[in-house]
């Protein structure tokens, strides 16, 4: 089942994101139940929040692999939504 993740950063925390961005990385490589992931932009180009489509067997994985994410444990999220999705466009 797919799950998507909307992650809203907190304000001023672009140095917590790119500190934690390799281990994020690798997290997602390891885990190998992301379909799509990256990062949302704000007004001047930067990072400022995070979309990741999850394929799990249900919400309580989507809760654990989002309450994992290196980014999380981090403390960068301001807030996190996890919604279920279906894919009906795209490869």
């Amino acid at each position: 089942m797919k799950f998507a993740l909307f992650c809203k950063d907190k304000s001023g925390a672009l140095d917590i994101r790119k500190a934690n961005r390799d281990a994020h990385l690798a997290y997602i490589d390891d885990t190998g139940v992301v379909e799509q992931a990256g990062p949302f932009l704000d007004e001047l180009g930067e990072m400022c929040g995070s979309l990741v489509i999850l394929n799990v067997d249900d919400m309580a994985a989507a809760e654990a692999w989002a309450a994992n994410d290196p980014y999380a444990k981090a403390g960068l999220f301001e807030s996190v939504s996890i919604q279920a999705w279906k894919k009906v466009i795209g490869a």
